[in-house]
């Protein structure tokens, strides 16, 4: 029994010897790296040496201290504090005003200059006569000269005109103008300081038998005010006008966003104008010839409607009003709203209407102004806008574009926000434009072409809204049309709503958008009614082409079937060609 168990023991053994796995050839690889491993952590010490050696020689080098840091309490920060002039502002933001690159400040400084100068001469009912010249002196810096015939500027404002920024006439007064903000070309003249170190130039008379005076100045950033270097008499050939001159770094170059093509498109607009153009790559002038001698209708000055006004403003007009009542106030200082009116306007809002304006809290005035926008009050009048009209329109089209049709459309008057405004539209079809390039789409705001931020622009999103394929013309998805065509659009408002200082785009009030859809489909309508004759008269050609052609054959028939003599055959080819006719006058 003693040997079966130690047999037994001797198997197990052998049993459990095969089943262990075999030494891997990677142990003894293994124990060499370890023994390496020792043998570098013995060398190691050698380095404390080295750095022992290095820390003796720094030693000897005096450790710079940081000085500690201090911050500033509240009085330090009051010391930084002070105010920003408004010229200081855009100095250093000139993007904001439509000087964001070099080719943009050239058309901006030309776009402000005629602006003010078509203002000028129609306010003084004279008819337009300006000169623009642009002249480079090197290849990126230009001087440009904008003269007009207008009434001229009186010796002491023209410092604050030109030298100060948002100083003018126009902002404070609900009346179509093209300028609004008083920013325009003050700020030319401070990016042309800024980029040239240059004065704006300035040479006025403001009559026959008054003196020409020059000025040169610029503007002090820091103030806001200007600083006259020159003021002097000269001898001006001129008997009434202005002249401006500005040198700045800037870029020509051609194409949509050029100042060529803002010249032909302000000439569009403005039919009673002539405006002589002198680019900076020739010394011959371009004249745009004046189309119409009537200047534009004049436009009044209109009380803000109480639609548009907001509650803080409706606050501050009720403390600087010089009426003795809140009725008498709500009629007088508003358009639109007469004494019966007022009386409603009060007793919705539990206001009494013999309470001073001045003594109304901020809860009564709240209440007053949730009274008005529950009230029935009519439109503002449209005598302060001036539109264009579909005559002038017409003209101008036909004297700028070769087209086959025509057709513009004036909407009527209507409402943003308490704002009178017009919109109207202009379309050429046809003549030597582009048959599979896009329509081109020219934007005005009261006369002023409107050349960047095209997508952005109300003007823009009611085009490509249309479904200008039920007019006859291809349209891609979220696209303007393509075809031969040219279409203008015209906002005249008395506060023309843009979506920045720079006046480049019209924002997208749903008012603003529907009058412009409505005036492009008018005139969609017309146009396909001119394609659609186009196309019925093209067939129509074709098939009388088609039976001319067997008119003669059918003749030869007759005169071989009836024995008919040259003289009859003839006579009868005569009498089916008038039958075809009187079949294509019916």
């Amino acid at each position: 029994m003693a040997r079966k168990s130690v047999r037994k023991k001797k198997t197990a053994k052998k049993k459990s010897a095969k089943r262990r796995p075999a030494k891997k050839p990677g142990r003894k690889k293994a124990a060499k790296k370890k023994s390496g491993r020792k043998k570098a952590a013995k060398r190691r010490p050698a380095k404390k040496s080295v750095r022992k050696k290095a820390a003796k020689k720094n030693a000897g080098k005096k450790r710079v201290a940081r000085a500690p840091v201090q911050h500033a309490d509240a009085e330090d920060q009051a010391k930084q504090q002070r105010q920003i002039s408004v010229s200081e502002f855009f100095a250093k933001n000139s993007h904001l005003l439509g000087f964001d690159n070099p080719s943009k400040a050239l058309l901006t400084t030309v776009k402000e200059g005629v602006d003010n100068s078509l203002d000028a001469c129609e306010e003084a009912g004279i008819l337009p006569d300006i000169g623009v010249e642009i002249e480079q002196l090197e290849e990126s810096r230009f001087r440009i000269a904008i003269q007009d015939n207008g009434p001229g500027i009186v010796r002491a404002q023209v410092p604050k005109i030109f030298g100060r920024l948002l100083y003018g006439s126009k902002f404070h007064r609900l009346r179509q103008s093209r300028g609004q903000q008083g920013i325009g070309i003050s700020a030319a003249g401070m990016y042309g300081l800024l980029t040239t170190g240059r004065p704006v130039r300035i040479t006025t008379r403001t009559g026959r038998n008054k003196d020409a005076h020059r000025f040169q100045l610029i503007i002090d950033t820091q103030k806001n005010e200007p600083r006259v270097s020159v003021d002097r008499v000269v001898k001006w050939p001129i008997h009434h006008g202005t002249r401006v001159e500005i040198e700045l770094k800037a870029n020509y170059r051609g194409g949509q966003h050029s100042v060529d093509s803002y010249i032909r498109q302000i000439s569009l607009a403005n039919p009673h104008a002539k405006i002589t153009y002198t680019p900076p790559d020739s010394s011959e002038k371009i004249d745009f010839p004046r189309v119409s001698k009537e200047l534009p209708p004049p436009t009044q000055e209109v009380k803000p409607h109480p639609y548009g006004v907001e509650l803080g403003v409706l606050m501050q007009m009720l403390r600087d009003t010089k009426a003795r009542n809140v009725k008498t106030c709500l009629s007088g200082d508003f358009a639109r709203v007469s004494a019966r009116t007022a009386e409603e306007i009060c007793k919705l809002a539990d206001v009494s209407p013999t309470r001073r304006p001045r003594e109304a809290r901020r809860s009564e005035a709240e209440k007053l102004h949730k009274a008005i926008q529950k009230t029935k009050i009519m439109n503002p009048s449209a005598d302060c806008i001036a539109p264009i009209g579909e005559t002038l329109i017409l003209r101008a089209l036909k004297a700028e574009v070769e087209a086959d049709f025509y057709a513009s459309v004036t909407r009527r008057p209507a409402v943003y926000r308490g704002n009178p405004f017009l919109i109207e539209v202009g379309l050429a079809y046809g003549g030597d434009m582009g048959i599979e390039a896009p329509i081109s789409l020219f934007r005005y705001a009261n006369r002023v072409p409107l050349q960047y931020q095209q997508g952005a622009c109300a003007i823009t999103k009611a085009a490509i809204a249309t479904d200008w394929r039920s007019y006859q013309l291809q349209q891609p998805r979220g696209a303007l049309p393509v075809g031969p065509a040219l279409v203008m659009v015209h906002m005249a408002s008395v506060w023309v709503p843009f979506t920045s200082e720079s006046k480049e785009a019209i924002a997208h009030y749903p008012e603003i958008v529907k009058e412009i859809r409505l005036g492009l489909q008018e005139c969609g309508r017309r146009v396909a009614t001119h394609i659609r004759k186009g196309r019925r008269a093209a067939d129509e050609a074709k098939k009388r082409a088609y039976i001319e052609q067997y008119i003669p054959q059918v003749a030869l028939g007759l005169e071989h079937i009836l024995g008919l003599n040259e003289k009859q055959r003839n006579k009868i080819v005569k009498n089916l060609s008038g039958v075809l006719e009187k079949s294509r006058k019916l």
